[in-house]
């Protein structure tokens, strides 16, 4: 481990952010694809801890009709919640987010007093009440999580057919990718009236219960959509009804053939969650001497052991005081990809812009696109802001998004794609359009801006942001000499992986950098007062710090206990700004917390896994020793 220490910037007052709340049930920020079927990711700290709590009633229950399987949705998430009524009556139960790949979390503490139920989800710090309808096949209450939610809970009532089909039972298949093979589970069943239902696993990567849609069987031929992953697949059911023979498609085809498997695999428990115990406060200076010691066992045996040739760089800033180290590989020059973070530089463009008076927040972004890319629709539109927010419905991805090379999947896909899809899609904004993370929606963002601005988005973020904060080695195009200082991207399994090169959907995570600069950067976010402005600043200096004010700015919820500004989210729990990011070989995560006056990047030359990315806990933990708080172990 290696230590640097760079000038401090002049002080100035922060603002701050007092609303308090709670945590957020499940984060979704990947940029990354593995192998053909999208990544992903949460927070270690939400779900994982969900291992370590029992799933035990507080109260006996007096109303045994609530018992069984439950569905839901909480905006886009698909939840099943799992309720056992013991023979005195008492209940416990568990609750699954099949889009997440999050399945057991324990509930607790479940009351009904008449007609009223309510439980707890200690892991997530959330609870549910609401009232018992219909002798308990419906549940209609709240989600408490910091901000309430509607959450209407079905039974299920699966009737299953008396004589199963011929497709009935699990499967097994291993989808060969360029990078890694996946192995995918299929459990199919059919009901009473003849219909047929399945739900997905992706077993390497943790995702079970993906539900499946639009299943077909018919004569031999079997079908069946997989929407939250922008899947399908087809083939047929073979004489003896061993094997389906078919292919996968999510972009490109790929053949993906499953052989009948008598038992299912069973999602494994989540792992469990353990602290290090809260010590005093800690400085920048003393920072990298904590993090050296807790990060012994990662080193040792975890994910920075020998043989992973993993490596980390890591920039602290606390007062002023700013502090840059390494570990494993990585060494003070070392660039990686910043992945979804980029994605907090195309909010700050956009705050530029607005503050130059080249754009407004409510703009449609069909007026800043190409001429006749779109139509003007009939009702309301995609602004600006619901791009930078993730509020404008759109999917994660464009459905023509279709990599010829998988191992640098967004290099084939340029504006005419984009712009061919937007005028397929439309820019309608849908009614109920609530918070949806989408890399299409932000990378559509910076190329609708970068069309305003007459250039490319790599011009426009280095005019707005690279060069007004002197960043020198943040591109979204490496030079010959900064290609040569690319640190070796590793994909979960540390084999190598390549660079990405991404070009109509820059704006989403196109972006390169040391720890150096992205320290400077969030030093900017922490005190944009320190920046020069006024008429002797040059250029796009002078707009800056009002416009790294305004992309602070709360402008709407993200999830049940989540804000977000200009692609910040924020945590009220802990008043930290952050992002995290993944490509295909790097992970990455940042944050700053003007209340505290500190800050932190965490770069990694690996990227995020079935469980999550080190990264993600490894920035999770600065922080908590920053606040002088119990932290996360980095050695579980």
């Amino acid at each position: 481990m290696s230590v640097a220490t760079t000038p401090a910037p002049p002080s100035a007052d922060e603002r701050v952010q007092r609303r308090q709340s709670r945590r957020s049930l499940w984060r979704v920020l990947s940029l990354s694809l593995l192998a053909g079927l999208a990544a992903l990711t949460f927070r270690p700290d939400a779900v994982a801890a969900a291992a370590g709590v029992a799933a035990a009633a507080a109260a006996p229950a007096v109303n045994p009709a609530v018992h069984g399987d439950y569905v839901g949705t909480l905006g886009p998430l698909h939840l099943r919640l799992h309720v056992v009524a013991a023979a005195d009556g008492t209940l416990s139960g568990s609750l699954d987010s099949p889009d997440q790949g999050a399945t057991g979390i324990a509930c607790t503490g479940f009351r009904i007093q008449g007609q009223t139920l309510s439980f707890e989800v200690p892991a997530v710090h959330g609870s549910w009440r609401g009232t018992i309808q219909d002798g308990g096949a419906t549940l209609v209450g709240t989600w408490s999580q910091g901000t309430p939610l509607p959450l209407k809970l079905t039974r299920d009532t699966f009737i299953p057919a008396t004589h199963p089909s011929a497709v009935d039972g699990f499967w097994l298949g291993t989808l060969q990718g360029p990078i890694q093979s996946l192995r995918i589970q299929l459990s199919v069943r059919s009901d009473s009236a003849g219909r047929e239902f399945c739900a997905l696993d992706s077993l390497d990567q943790g995702a079970f219960g993906l539900p499946c849609a639009n299943v077909v069987f018919s004569g031999t031929r079997f079908s069946f959509d997989v929407p939250v992953v922008h899947g399908h697949w087809s083939g047929v059911l073979s004489a003896n009804a061993g094997s389906l023979q078919g292919t996968w498609s999510q972009g490109r085809p790929l053949a993906l053939n499953f052989q009948r498997e008598v038992h299912v695999q069973r999602a494994p428990p989540p792992p469990k969650v353990t602290y290090d115990p809260a010590i005093a406060p800690v400085g920048a200076a003393r920072m990298p001497a904590v993090i050296a010691a807790d990060l012994h066992e990662a080193l040792q045996r975890g994910a920075l052991a020998p043989g992973t040739d993993a490596g980390i760089s890591i920039g602290v800033v606390r007062d002023g005081v700013r502090r840059v180290f390494v570990f494993g590989t990585a060494d003070f020059g070392s660039i990686f990809e910043i992945g979804s973070i980029t994605k907090t530089f195309t909010g700050l463009v956009l705050a530029q812009m607005i503050e130059q008076g080249k754009v407004r927040l409510d703009d449609p972004v069909r007026e800043l696109l190409p001429p006749g890319t779109a139509s003007k629709p009939p009702g309301e539109e995609i602004t600006l802001l619901d791009l930078i927010t993730h509020h404008s419905g759109l999917p994660r991805m464009p459905d023509n998004f279709r990599p010829a090379d998988p191992t640098n999947p967004y290099a084939d896909y340029h504006a005419q794609d984009l712009y061919a899809f937007v005028a397929r899609h439309g820019l309608a904004k849908p009614a109920d359009a609530s918070f949806l993370y989408s890399n299409l929606g932000v990378g559509l963002l910076g190329q609708a801006l970068a069309d305003r601005a007459g250039t490319t988005y790599g011009r426009l973020v280095t005019r707005e942001v690279i060069i007004p904060l002197g960043l020198r080695d943040t591109v979204t195009s490496l030079t010959a000499s900064q290609r040569q200082r690319l640190i070796q991207g590793h994909t979960a399994q540390h084999r190598p992986q390549g660079p990405w090169d991404i070009d109509a959907l820059a704006g989403a995570g196109a972006i390169r950098s040391t720890a150096a600069d992205m320290l400077t950067y969030l030093q900017a976010n922490l005190r944009p007062q320190a920046l020069p402005a006024g008429a002797a600043a040059p250029g796009s200096v002078r707009t800056l710090p009002a416009a790294l004010q305004l992309s602070h700015e709360l402008r709407a919820d993200a999830g049940p206990a989540m804000r977000i500004a200009f692609a910040w989210l924020y945590d009220p729990q802990t008043g930290d700004f952050w992002h995290n990011g993944a490509t295909g070989g790097y992970s990455a995560y940042a944050f700053f917390n003007p209340k505290g006056d500190y800050a932190a990047i965490v770069l990694m030359n690996t990227t995020v896994g079935p469980r999550g990315g080190f990264a993600d806990r490894l920035g999770l933990h600065i922080s908590q020793r920053f606040a002088g708080k119990p932290a996360i172990s980095l050695s579980d």
